[in-house]
This record gives C-alpha cells, sequence and structure tokens, in this order.
C-alpha cells in the first residue's frame, strides 16, 4: 500500500487538491477532493468519532474575499490507542493513483488501472510465462490551461484517430537516448508512433495534438474536461487545446494562495484580545449556535456559560464584541459582483496603514525604527521603517492552475473544482493554515518616487513590459495589474533586499517573502514593501530579520545589494536584454537568474515584473531610484 508522510502545510502549497506528488515506494498519487477529507475510514469508523470544530481558522477579510463561511487546518494524522477516548485519531487524507496508465519494464504493455488501486501489480502477461514484474506508471500525462488533467490518450496518438476502433494491446517502448523522440508507441496491430513533439504548444496554447504533420492540416485533440482528483473517469465539457506533458513538469499544477496579515479587530468599546476570546472556541461554538438558531447575542447569554472567561470585561465590551464577531463571519453577500482582483487590493490597504503605525497586540507587534539614526542611504530614499517584530498571516488554498499561473476562471469556477458537492454558504470552508513570524516595513519617500516615476525616460522604459503584458492579457484574458514604473521599482527592491538578506541573516532563500503595497491614488497613495518570514512555529521567529532592520544594520545590507545589483555576473546580455525581455512569459527587462529572481513561493508575481534599470539605472542612462546623482 503506498505511504507517505506530509506535512500540513503542504497541503495547502506545493501538494494541494489536484496536485501530483511521489511517495517513498515511487507511487504516484493525486491529492482528493475536499469531499472526503474529514471523514474515516470503515476501518476505524466505528470506534473513533471527528470533530471539526477543533480545525477551524477564522481569517474575516479572507474569509469575505474567498467568499466561505470558515477555513480548516489539514486534519494531522493521531494514532490510537486502546482505552484513549479522543476524537480525530485515525484521520488521513485521501489521495488516488495517477497516472492510471502503467507499462511493464518487462514486456513493456500499457495497462490502466483504477484510480482506488492501492498495492503494486504485477503484470499479467509477465507472470503467464513465470517472471514477476510490477507495473510503473507513465511518466506522461494530459492537461489543458482550465486546470484539466488526464491520462494520455495513448491509443489515440498511436492511431492517429479522435475514435480508433483497435484493441489490441498497447507498448511503450525504448529505442535508446534521452529525448521523447526516442520513446515510441506501438500497438499489436502494426501501428507506431514516437512521441516526438507531444508536449508542443504555440505560445497561445493551441496544439497539435493527434497530428504532427507539417504537410498537412493540424487535427486538434480538444481536452475531455476529466478531474481524476474527484475520483471519477467522467468529463465535462471543454474547448481547450489538450497538451502533454512530463507528469513532474514544473508547469503541471500552480497553487491559488491567498494571504492576509491579521489585523486587530478592535473598535472604540471592544477590546482586542476580547474580541478574540469570542472567536475562538468554546465561545465561538455557543454563538455560532445561537446564530443558528435565530437568537441575538446577548451578555447574559454568554456569560451564563462562560462566566469565568468573561468575567474581567463589562456588558457593553461584550455586546460591542459580538457585534464585530457577527459582521466579520461568513461570506458577504455584497461582494459577489466585486472582481476578486480588486477586493484583494482592498485587503492591503488597512494592513498598510496598520504597519505605519507602533502597535502591541497578542498577534501583532510592530514599532517604528528612528529615522534620524540612518544614514543617508536609507534616509535618503525612505520616509519610514517600522519592525514588525510578531505578526501572524493566515494562508488560504482557494484553488489551482495548469500549463500558465494564471487563466480567465473567477474565483467561483475555481473553487468549484475541489469538490464534486458543493457546500451551503453556511458550511462552506476551503484548507488553510496560520504561521507567525517577524518583518520590515519598508516605506519609500513618496515625494522623491513621484519626481523618479515622472521621468519620461523611466516611463519608456516600463512601457515596454506593461506592452507585453497587455499582449499577454489579450492572449490568456488576465486579470488587470497595476504596472508602473512604481510597482516594477518596489517589486525589484524586495527581490534584491531579499537575496542579500539570505546572506546578511541565514534564512534559505524560500524563507523569506515579500508583500508589496503599491497605490498611485493622488490622496491615498501607497509604497510600501514588507520583507517577512512568516515560516515559524507558533511562538514565531527569533528576531535575526528584524535586527538587520535597526539603524547601523539596514544601511550596510541595502548598500551591498545596490552594489551586487549594479552589475550581474551574466552582464551585458543580462541588462542589453532588457529590450527585448525575458524570463516567465518575458515580462522581465533586466532580471535574471542570477541578480533578481527568487524562489517563486517568495515571489507574489511568480518572478514577473522586475528590472534593475529602474533600481540603479542602465548602462546607458542613470535613470535608477538608487542611481548616484552628480
Amino acid at each position: 500500500m503506498p505511504k507517505g508522510p506530509i506535512r500540513r502545510a503542504q497541503l495547502v502549497a506545493p501538494f494541494g487538491v489536484g496536485a501530483m506528488l511521489v511517495v517513498e515506494d515511487g507511487t504516484s498519487l493525486i491529492t482528493a477532493g475536499l469531499d472526503h477529507w474529514f471523514e474515516l475510514e470503515s476501518a476505524v469508523a466505528d470506534y473513533q468519532s471527528v470533530d471539526e470544530r477543533e480545525f477551524i481558522v477564522k481569517e474575516w477579510r479572507l474569509q469575505r474575499l474567498l467568499r466561505v463561511d470558515h477555513f480548516r487546518l489539514p486534519p494531522d494524522f493521531r494514532h490510537w490507542r486502546p482505552g484513549r477516548e479522543a476524537p480525530n485519531c485515525g484521520l488521513t487524507v485521501p489521495f488516488l493513483r495517477f497516472p492510471q496508465w502503467h507499462f511493464c519494464p518487462g514486456c513493456r504493455r500499457l495497462e490502466k488501472l483504477p484510480l482506488t488501486v492501492r498495492p503494486k501489480v504485477r503484470c499479467s502477461e509477465c507472470g503467464a510465462k513465470g517472471r514477476q514484474r510490477h507495473l510503473l506508471q507513465v511518466p506522461l500525462i494530459a492537461m489543458c490551461d482550465h486546470g484539466h488533467l488526464q491520462d494520455l490518450p495513448w491509443r489515440e496518438w498511436v492511431h492517429e484517430d479522435a475514435t480508433p476502433d483497435c484493441g489490441a494491446a498497447l507498448r511503450l517502448m525504448a529505442t535508446g537516448g534521452a529525448t521523447l523522440a526516442s520513446q515510441v508507441v506501438q500497438c499489436d496491430c502494426g501501428k507506431k508512433r514516437s512521441l516526438a513533439h507531444i508536449t508542443d504548444a504555440s505560445p497561445d496554447g493551441a496544439t497539435t495534438f493527434l497530428s504532427y504533420h507539417l504537410d498537412t492540416p493540424a487535427h486538434p485533440f480538444p481536452c475531455q474536461g476529466k478531474r481524476p482528483w474527484l475520483g471519477t473517469e467522467e468529463g465535462e465539457s471543454c474547448d481547450r487545446p489538450l497538451r502533454g506533458s512530463l507528469r513532474t513538469a514544473s508547469n503541471v499544477y500552480f497553487a491559488d494562495v491567498r494571504s492576509a496579515i491579521y489585523l486587530p479587530a478592535a473598535v472604540p468599546g471592544a477590546p482586542a484580545d476580547l474580541v478574540e476570546l469570542l472567536e475562538t472556541p468554546p465561545i465561538s461554538d455557543l454563538i455560532e449556535l445561537l446564530v443558528g438558531l435565530g437568537h441575538n447575542i446577548r451578555a447574559q447569554d454568554l456569560r451564563k456559560q462562560h462566566a469565568a472567561l468573561l468575567q474581567p470585561y463589562s456588558d457593553d465590551e461584550l455586546s460591542a464584541a459580538a457585534r464585530v464577531v457577527l459582521l466579520q463571519s461568513g461570506p458577504d453577500a455584497g461582494d459577489e459582483e466585486t472582481p476578486s482582483a480588486e477586493y484583494a487590493a482592498h485587503l492591503r490597504r488597512p494592513e498598510y496603514d496598520c504597519l505605519l503605525a507602533p502597535r502591541e497586540d497578542a498577534q501583532l507587534v510592530v514599532s517604528a525604527a528612528d529615522m534620524a539614526a540612518f544614514g543617508s542611504v536609507v534616509s535618503d530614499h525612505f520616509s519610514n521603517v517600522m519592525l514588525a517584530k510578531k505578526l501572524k498571516e493566515t494562508r488560504a488554498f482557494a484553488g489551482f492552475s495548469r500549463v500558465f499561473p494564471e487563466n480567465d476562471l473567477g474565483l467561483e469556477e475555481r473553487k468549484s473544482t475541489l469538490r464534486r458537492s458543493p457546500l451551503h454558504d453556511r458550511r462552506s470552508w476551503l484548507p488553510a493554515y496560520t504561521v507567525y513570524g517577524e518583518g520590515i516595513f519598508l516605506v519609500v519617500d513618496e515625494r522623491k518616487l513621484r519626481c523618479w516615476e515622472s521621468d519620461p525616460r523611466v516611463k519608456a522604459r516600463v512601457a515596454h513590459l506593461v506592452t507585453r503584458y497587455q499582449h499577454l492579457q489579450a492572449v490568456r484574458r488576465l486579470e488587470d495589474k497595476p504596472l508602473g514604473p512604481r510597482f516594477v521599482l518596489l517589486h525589484t527592491l524586495a527581490h534584491l533586499l531579499m537575496n542579500q538578506l539570505t546572506f546578511e541573516c541565514g534564512y534559505s532563500t524560500a524563507a523569506l517573502k515579500e508583500r508589496l503595497y503599491v497605490s498611485e491614488e493622488e490622496l491615498t497613495p501607497m509604497a510600501g514593501i514588507l520583507i517577512y518570514t512568516a515560516a515559524g512555529d507558533a511562538e514565531g521567529t527569533l528576531g535575526g530579520l528584524v535586527a538587520m532592520g535597526s539603524a547601523g544594520r539596514l544601511e550596510p545590507v541595502l548598500r551591498r545589494a545596490l552594489d551586487r545589483a549594479r552589475w550581474c555576473s551574466a552582464d551585458p546580455v543580462c541588462m542589453e536584454m532588457g529590450a527585448r525581455g525575458q524570463g516567465p512569459d518575458s515580462c522581465n527587462l533586466a532580471a535574471c537568474h542570477n541578480c533578481a529572481l527568487v524562489p517563486e513561493t517568495a515571489c507574489e508575481e511568480f518572478n514577473r515584473f522586475l528590472d534593475r534599470g529602474t533600481v540603479i539605472g542602465t548602462t546607458d542612462e542613470p535613470i535608477g531610484f538608487f542611481a548616484p546623482t552628480g
């Protein structure tokens, strides 16, 4: 039986619903849909129970963005011991075997197995000859850019026919060589065809899947709309082109993870610690029960059940805090017509305002650095340096995409791919987890920034990148982004600082993340960068990153980051490629793996929209924000 441990956070990304992974015995599995995540297997269901309330996570701003009632931590596995009365023992997350097609390493015969097969299966043809061979999963799959996934249509491929009537055995032969052209699919009827060009596709996604002849028109094989992670081989209508891929390719799965920084929910008359108390069990369970029965939330009802917990607070404070909790709970129907990208941008404004002010809360501790103590390299370019000694981030899984990091599917369409049976709004949930960390919040001087971004040379340089994304946007029907000199500068600067901080304070390249706060609004502009860890345990991290934000330490970090940016090891090619575009989707100017790229999990834009030229200038013009003057 295939087994393998996996961390709870990995079930949000990178191994969320619809993702493939290989376990210890070499079996390739796909994470099943959410329908059965909190169900016990029949072997333990008779003497075990499930209490889903233990896994509930609340983050009201993110709940409204994703239009769900709550989030849930992926279940952790607990061994049951006789005589131990504890719920949630034996909970596992379901996985299915995929790809379904297997081949025998001896006779090379291809065979399709059910999704639910657990043990390794032996080849019947070799067994009849006295040889014991286990079937191995094929290395190729097929997918479309709307998230569908299926086995490669082997029979259709070898016969070059969308509806072949041949039922003879198929074999996957290796002719020697390291390319797909050396792999040949052979039918016992005599037909054979190599796997050359099986992964080919044009930039707009069009493929020639069934035939690839230069002298004849292509006959496209459309996607069959299959979703094997939901435990079914049935398909749905889909008109997107199907493309072949290695099952381990990096573009087979992109998790759509939305995140929010915890902000205190205190309002006048409602202390933040009281609001937090009402949001957590057991009081949250009582409030949910009363709301479900249609009762008003009264202070005396809460005190009757939890007098000891609520004794320090007055009735007025209890009533005000209860109103805050009720306002935050559940999906907001008023947001249904608001585009998700626009509402996501609204998440950043409260965070930006909150991080600009010192505060001391249980889950958010922010202090202001003395700007007068910094050297000119910092004080001349930044208006604020805030040190977030403790912060809490909630990361929720909202769906996934394939082929490209983004597609034209809406939020509800993506959520519908995560389960077969939709839930009522009052019970809807998505997987999520919370992390505690620390960070440095830098705010660029607005006066100097506006002067710099109004330079015609800066606008002309960034216009090339904007034009490329607009073309990509038209082809793939992507959402608008606030691209401009301000965005490119802040994004690139964040990457340069993250790369330098990994050397200065010992974090791994994937431990640091960026969070951009960008707005060009005249009255309420934003130009902030939060570089944070958010990779610690429930107690947070050890303060190494915050220490680098203090006066006397931040200046050499920034100075060395800028010095490294002035000369990339791939220059002059990297800088000259800025005129043509490079990197993912050709949406970078002067930025490559040697100078400005970071792990994709650390970047909000999949390593796109970067340009060192906006930071330190080019070899021809000193147009960078940090370029030397005079």
